[in-house]
């Protein structure tokens, strides 16, 4: 397409959906025209996908998940198209900028770290490779909070997100969705005089779906995203209304819409805990019938087909009642078998694990859930029974076994362990990184993994290269194509031609070059954010990521305190000037986390304005983090903070996307770190502190005392006093003390004192090589050319051979 061409269609959008001229249009105007002129070429791209995906009668993957950090897709969508350079040149035909207008979208909150930017990651993957795929999730009227400071203290705000509407949706009502809830289960004699449960007395909700499409790089493929949104039935009682009680009259609607009104509520209220399973349910009940629906439509009752066409895949346990609904469907609607219905379950379902952490391993009260889907608690309980009768048979004396194996928690309250039942109604279940794979074997299903050794595989996650390097660090991508040509961004393996790079001075000075620039854009950025003055000279020491005690901001956090107190002690002291930049959320009712979040800018407000620090410390805690914000800083990072105890962290992404822009990795031998240190070479990471095994070993013998470490290291020592002080945090003194609380008289469960010795070792290692700034380009060049593995590109295709065995379907070119 022409500039010409597009700047026309840019201003039928603003005539004909904002009615406006361009006189009279403000940014948010201009940002919906763009997108809606972007959009019309997807619409074109997506029906042709459809139109072959049906043609070709192809196997199709259905991704659900609770979230999906899409972050913008104005400037993604640019480039996939091939309409980045005809939209700059139309807009500034028109006097207005690109750049300015993109800044205006908004960032869909629909998701809260990891989790949901790696389904993101993944859809880009599938539509750039050609695989017909959908996702599913939930459209959230208010999404992630948005994070302010106050005093040091993180506060939330609603994210209105759809405020101004959202210009990339489609809504598709003709595909709305009912949805049973409610009632109870009846025996009724059925067609073959059997008698048969029967579900009724349930109240009905809908479900109305609104598609996101995603666009292939280099292809006309697009992946479709199907948001559903819960609706009442009707809009309010007339005859309540009529009556006066205006409120009772609407009662019902507001109930029902409240569904997808907020991402994750509450849990720890009954209230909030019914809600979130209505939202879990919603998303599977809705996604399994818009499935179902399709597949009739192609191939009527072949219900043999069905996991030759279907493919599940659940993103963690939210999704996990797919299993127990796809057995409804197949049960009560198809009157099938059980034996059948369950074979087509599993052969369709797998399930991608993402935590080690207990408490994050959902279960539900089993009385909840007969209150919102009773006939799926029976289903249940009978998946259950026939799993420990064949499991019994073999060892009927091992009661423990099966009581671990069992889907129900009987100690006190009846609960339905979501992760059992996950992997017991799925054919694989993935671990995303080698070493979470074999703890995942090892410690949280062990028992799973010796009944069934052969359904479980090690998928490691990856990233999409086109938004994390090619969208949002242009200046590195330019830099890369200058020297090994285009290609790279649908096969990052050919990063690999960059490594003989690493020791040239030309290509190192542009790297460098590069690098300065970004972090001068990120300056103007922290300065704007936190009111804060940094010297883009300085290393920037980056930990950005959901806040948790197990990724240890707090060890972070007690580094920077041991580099002020000797500073404090020695003001003539050498030290490398270094900004430690943060960006993270905690969960609003995780008080532990909030309280990192106070003492981190307790040691911002300090370290910043002392004198004796002379600018050679800063700390930024950067508000609002959300993928916009992760675009500014990783690409200006120098030094990536992957700090979790060993054990605890299923991958990271973020050590992914921080290597491929050039940063150096200091970190654990945890999660994708291990991919990473292998990828590498030891010589370009900086590893330290114990391994999962040795970390294992201390705290389950019973045998770790943080004290010990604390009476052996002096300088340790004197920092925990500050915390049990509350140095760095005036006027909250009790803040502080109550994180010394939780490492020194509650066990330290994430290992903080064990490390800490080790950690800063590591840190003085980096802090000796920064100032040689080849030696540092040299090892910086390497990661960034070691990074084609970690390509989401490479993960997806293993799903594909391992789990999901799709065929490409090649849109416009005549096969598959």
């Amino acid at each position: 397409m022409t500039a010409g061409a597009f700047a026309e269609r840019f201003l039928h959008y603003l005539r004909y959906t904002r009615g406006l001229e361009l006189a009279d249009a403000g940014p948010a105007d201009h940002v919906a025209a763009l997108a809606l002129a972007v959009r019309e070429a997807l619409v074109d791209r997506a029906v042709a996908s459809r139109k072959a995906w049906t043609e070709f009668q192809a196997k199709t993957v259905h991704y659900l998940s609770m979230e999906y950090l899409l972050g913008r897709l104005l400037i993604n969508n640019l480039i996939a198209t091939g309409l980045l350079e005809p939209a700059r040149e139309a807009m500034q035909s028109l006097g207005l900028n690109l750049d300015t207008i993109a800044d205006e979208e908004i960032d869909p909150g629909l998701g809260n770290g990891g989790l949901g930017r790696l389904a993101a990651c993944f859809l880009d993957s599938l539509a750039t490779l050609n695989y017909p795929a959908y996702g599913y999730g939930l459209r959230y009227e208010y999404g992630m909070f948005r994070q302010e400071l106050r005093d040091g203290w993180q506060v939330e705000r609603p994210d209105r997100w759809l405020k101004g509407g959202y210009a990339w949706e489609i809504q598709r009502p003709d595909l709305t969705v009912p949805v049973k809830v409610g009632g109870r289960v009846e025996w009724r004699q059925g067609r073959h005089g059997k008698n048969r449960p029967v579900w009724v007395d349930w109240r009905v909700l809908y479900g109305v779906p609104h598609d996101v499409l995603i666009a292939g790089y280099g292809t006309p493929n697009v992946s479709v995203l199907r948001l559903w949104a819960a609706e009442a039935p009707r809009e309010f009682d007339f005859q309540i209304f009529s009556q006066g009680d205006f409120l009772r009259a609407v009662a019902e609607r507001e109930r029902t819409e409240a569904i997808t009104r907020v991402l994750y509520p509450a849990d720890y209220v009954a209230a909030g805990r019914r809600l979130r399973l209505l939202q879990e349910y919603l998303l599977v009940a809705a996604s399994v019938h818009d499935v179902v629906s399709r597949f009739r439509l192609r191939y009527g009752e072949a219900w043999e087909l069905f996991p030759t066409k279907v493919a599940f895949q659940l993103n963690d346990t939210h999704p996990a009642l797919t299993i127990v609904e796809l057995m409804r469907f197949f049960l009560d609607d198809a009157e099938l078998r059980w034996a059948q219905a369950w074979d087509l379950t599993r052969a369709s379902c797998s399930y991608t694990n993402h935590t080690l952490l207990p408490e994050a391993l959902e279960t539900w009260p089993v009385a909840l859930m007969e209150s919102v889907i009773p006939r799926h608690v029976q289903i249940i309980y009978e998946i259950n029974r026939r799993m420990l009768d064949e499991v019994g048979s073999a060892n009927p004396r091992d009661l423990d076994r099966l009581e671990r194996l069992s889907l129900v928690h009987e100690d006190g309250e009846k609960r339905f362990r979501m992760a059992n039942l996950a992997i017991a109604g799925s054919h694989r279940i993935n671990g995303v990184a080698k070493l979470h794979t074999e703890l995942l074997r090892t410690r949280v299903a062990r028992d799973f993994a010796e009944l069934w050794p052969e359904r479980f595989v090690a998928i490691t996650n990856g990233i999409t290269p086109r938004r994390w390097l090619l969208s949002c660090n242009p200046r590195l991508a330019d830099l890369v194509t200058s020297r090994i040509g285009e290609g790279w961004e649908r096969d990052l393996d050919r990063l690999s031609e960059l490594a003989h790079l690493a020791d040239e001075a030309e290509f190192q000075q542009r790297f460098m070059a590069v690098k300065r620039e970004n972090k001068g854009d990120l300056v103007e950025s922290i300065r704007t954010l936190c009111g804060i003055a940094v010297d883009p000279g300085s290393m920037f020491d980056v930990q950005i990521k959901r806040l948790h005690e197990y990724k240890r901001q707090l060890l972070n956090a007690m580094h920077i305190i041991a580099l002020y107190r000797r500073i404090k002690d020695d003001p003539s002291r050498a030290v490398t000037p270094r900004t430690f930049i943060f960006g993270a959320k905690a969960a609003p009712s995780y008080h532990m986390a909030k309280l990192v979040i106070r003492l981190i800018n307790g040691i911002a407000a300090i370290v910043n304005s002392d004198p004796d620090v002379g600018g050679r410390l800063k700390v930024a805690f950067l508000p609002d983090y959300r993928v916009t914000l992760a675009e500014q800083i990783i690409p200006a990072a120098d030094l990536s903070e992957q700090i979790s105890t060993a054990g605890w962290e299923a991958s990271g992404t973020g050590n992914m996307k921080l290597a491929l822009n050039g940063a150096l990795t200091i970190g654990t031998l945890d999660g994708a770190n291990i991919e990473i240190r292998d990828a590498v070479g030891e010589d370009n990471i900086f590893i330290f502190g114990l391994t999962a095994e040795q970390g294992a070993v201390l705290t389950i013998s019973g045998h770790y005392d943080p004290w010990s470490y604390y009476r052996a290291d002096p300088e340790l020592a004197a920092i925990i006093d500050t915390l049990r002080k509350g140095t760095f945090t005036p006027g909250d003194e009790s803040a502080s003390h109550e994180i010394w609380s939780v490492l020194m008289e509650h066990g330290d469960r994430y290992l903080h004192l064990a490390d800490f010795r080790s950690y800063v070792e590591a840190q003085s290692r980096v802090g000796a090589l920064y100032p040689d700034q080849r030696a540092w380009a040299a090892k910086a060049i390497r990661n960034v050319a070691a990074m084609g593995w970690f390509s989401s590109d490479r993960a997806i295709r293993r799903y594909v051979e391992e789990i999901w065995h799709l065929d490409q379907v090649k849109i416009g070119a005549g096969e598959a």
